[in-house]
């Protein structure tokens, strides 16, 4: 990790701080880096996933729902939903 020197407006980085939920400046800053680095990386990613390609047997393959825990009403386990 290396030690940078910066000026920063304090104002600004009160504001972040409040916005980001953090408490100190360093963690600030690395969520802010963190945040930059990956909106500028985002439509490269969008791009990629637009790219591919899914044969017709990948598309039309069966899904199985999650299971849902249990019902909300009776506390009762639900089965597994089937095959869609």
């Amino acid at each position: 990790m290396a030690v940078t020197s910066i000026d920063i407006d304090p104002d600004e980085l009160q504001q972040a701080k409040k916005l980001a939920g953090t408490t100190s400046n360093r963690e600030t800053v690395d969520l802010a880096l963190r945040t930059l680095i990956a909106v500028r990386r985002q439509p490269a990613a969008v791009e990629r996933i637009i790219a591919r390609h899914f044969d017709t047997d990948q598309i039309d393959a069966p899904t199985i729902a999650p299971d849902t825990g249990p019902d909300p009403d009776t506390g009762a386990r639900r089965e597994k939903s089937t095959v869609r």
